[in-house]
């Protein structure tokens, strides 16, 4: 992907985000979710179709800039695997407290 910021365009019915790429092409990519790591947003993104960059079940991870409403890439490896590792640890305890609750019925 750009090392330049991407511009976005979501398309709410399908949840899809259009992307550029260096040679100017649109990725679309869905929306996996969004996080808060550290004080700063980052968006969690799965391609939505099949291509040459990115494998299919690969995440993909960018800094939310809101007050641009753009996305920045990452180039700090470290910092993607703590976000991702983040993410992921979030996603078990919200599944760990819904298998609370359905075990208190």
């Amino acid at each position: 992907m750009s090392e330049e910021k991407n511009e976005e365009a979501v398309t709410e019915e399908e949840g899809i985000i259009e992307l550029i790429d260096d040679e100017n092409n649109v990725v679309k990519f869905k929306l996996l979710d969004v996080t808060e790591y550290k004080g700063e947003k980052y968006t969690l993104l799965l391609a939505a179709e099949p291509n040459d960059d990115v494998a299919e079940d690969e995440v993909v991870i960018f800094r939310l800039n809101e007050a641009e409403e753009t996305l920045e890439p990452i180039e700090d490896e470290n910092l993607l695997q703590e976000v991702f590792d983040f993410y992921q640890s979030e996603a078990e305890d919200e599944e760990g407290d819904e298998g609370d609750e359905e075990s208190a019925d």
